[in-house]
């Protein structure tokens, strides 16, 4: 784990606790030697697909049991646990609802598998937290993606669960439908609720968590403040692949500004090596301009998200 970004102190009394849990299906580590423990508010599961957060998450709801470590949701286990469900919900990634119930009905019968007294009443209230009363008689099956997404919190929150588990829940809806999803988790978030979202997506998490875990590999990478994450991410090398009307008279005068580490020269191409993204995107044009070359690509050629996470593994 990377020390650049320092972990804050564990909760007094975390919702959430992960202590050396590992997860591995015969020769393949899904999740190797995770800890950490976060409370009330957003937090943020951020990795690449496939690193790992899927099985976290499944490890989490009880729906996994860990190969090794603790699992803790609430100071209880979560595996083979039913009195922990009630205090659990879960909005899975895959498309989890029924085609031929409506809205409403799918509500309801989560809030009857939950043994709640009064299942229609709490499932109008989960409906209206997820501001779908005007489609709740309608077949979920003719629902848009962003709508199944906010029935399945719907029915992830009928029980009034203290924590809320979400696994990539804005994959396919459009941007207003993720910004009313966000408005949604941070009212709970306001009510004292302990929420942890998967993405893959960095935008999504910058928007949303404070905190984040940084997951690649099946490890965590960093733990910790969103900004100061963000920070490291940002300050990390960079390489960019530059092409222009002269690249060997460009080369030499970009090695002279202070945001460049090295240039290497190649057959219909250069690369740029620099810590400071935002410096030198602003340097390239105004060193090309000053030498009357023409810049026709200045393209980061490592900006994929396993990269970004990679180096955080690697510090």
């Amino acid at each position: 784990m990377t020390d650049a970004t320092p972990s804050p102190a564990a909760p007094a009394a975390a919702d959430i606790e992960v202590i050396d849990v590992s997860r591995w299906y015969g020769n393949v580590v899904a999740v190797n030697g995770i800890s950490f423990s976060i409370g009330a508010g957003i937090t943020g599961l951020l990795g690449p697909n496939g690193a790992g957060k899927s099985t976290l998450i499944h490890m989490l709801s009880g729906f996994l049991r860990p190969s090794a470590g603790s699992v803790r949701v609430l100071g209880q286990p979560t595996w083979g646990n039913e009195h922990v469900y009630r205090q659990i919900g879960l909005v899975e990634a895959r498309e989890a609802v029924y085609p031929f119930l409506t809205g409403r009905e799918f509500v309801v019968l989560s809030a009857r598998l939950h043994g709640l007294p009064r299942p229609e009443k709490a499932a109008a209230r989960a409906i209206a937290i997820a501001d779908l009363e005007s489609v709740q008689d309608r077949p979920t099956g003719g629902y848009s993606k962003g709508m199944k997404q906010r029935i399945k919190i719907a029915a992830a929150v009928v029980h009034d669960p203290q924590v809320l588990l979400l696994d990539e829940p804005f994959s396919g809806a459009d941007p207003s439908q993720r910004l009313r999803m966000m408005d949604i988790l941070k009212g709970m978030a306001q009510q004292g609720k302990t929420i942890l979202f998967s993405s893959h997506i960095l935008e999504e998490v910058e928007r949303l968590a404070e905190n984040v875990l940084v997951i690649v590999g099946g490890r965590l990478a960093a733990s910790g403040d969103f900004h100061a994450i963000r920070k490291l991410m940002t300050d990390r090398p960079h390489v960019f692949t530059v092409r222009s009307s002269d690249d060997r008279r460009l080369a030499s005068a970009l090695m002279n500004d202070p945001s460049v580490s090295g240039v290497e020269l190649d057959s219909g191409a250069m690369r740029v090596r620099t810590s400071e993204f935002a410096a030198f995107t602003m340097a390239a044009p105004r060193v090309a301009r000053a030498q009357a070359v023409t810049l026709f690509e200045v393209l980061p050629a490592d900006e994929s998200l396993e990269s970004v996470f990679a180096y955080l593994v690697r510090r």
